[in-house]
């Protein structure tokens, strides 16, 4: 049989297997004891949601006003933090993720996903409505070819970047969430679906580079 440690009541108990569990497969499981809080953290915290609604109003606002500054804000802020969450999350956070284990991986997720929920549709609304408004008050989106063609490579580009976002990170990260809201999580499904997270990221993170080009290239007629 298995030897268990003993912890306090209310914790992740960690099973110590023997030679023979290990053999078993064993060793690979899941715990099948959870935090006692498990099912009571929030999905999505309130505050964050707060900061969010009043970023998007700021927007509605600078949108209905045409105020070019704040427009130029909204795109360049909300689309420069996308490009560096994006770059972080795909080749900073990936790497490490996959090297922890599944309680780990559980543990981290259930604190990092929440926020993500959050922060990554209130940037990427940002900063394509932003832009929109800002090519559309500057003039851009009626240059004559063959500069158009670098929008219209900005608007492809943009646009894979948005649907992978809102299609697949975000669907992912919602499976995340709630398996993590069960009473007993299972902890190679987080896994699966914490990979698909990553990769998605980094493919977004690699497309940015893309953006990058497109844009200082515009910045330049």
């Amino acid at each position: 049989m298995a030897d268990v440690t003993v912890q306090p009541a209310g914790t992740l108990q960690s099973p110590v297997y023997s030679d023979v569990d290990k053999a078993a497969g064993k060793a690979d499981a899941v715990p099948s004891e959870v935090p006692a809080t498990q099912a009571e953290y929030r999905i999505v915290s309130r505050v964050g949601v707060a900061i969010a609604v009043v970023y998007l109003v700021g927007l509605v606002v600078t949108i209905a006003g045409n105020w070019q500054w704040a427009l130029d804000f909204y795109h360049v802020v909300s689309g420069g933090l996308w490009t560096a969450i994006d770059l972080f999350v795909g080749f900073v956070v990936g790497p490490i993720l996959g090297r922890l284990s599944i309680p780990a991986r559980m543990e981290f997720s259930k604190r990092f996903m929440p926020k993500m929920l959050v922060i990554m549709p209130t940037l990427v609304t940002a900063t394509l409505a932003g832009g929109w408004q800002l090519a559309r008050s500057l003039g851009n989106l009626t240059v004559p070819y063959p500069q158009h063609w670098w929008l219209v490579a900005s608007f492809i580009v943009v646009a894979i970047m948005a649907t992978i976002a809102l299609a697949i990170l975000e669907p992912a990260n919602l499976a995340v969430l709630f398996e993590l809201k069960k009473p007993r999580p299972d902890g190679e499904l987080i896994g699966k679906l914490m990979k698909r997270f990553i990769y998605t990221a980094g493919i977004t993170g690699a497309m940015q580079i893309g953006t990058l080009i497109i844009m200082t290239r515009l910045a330049t007629w």
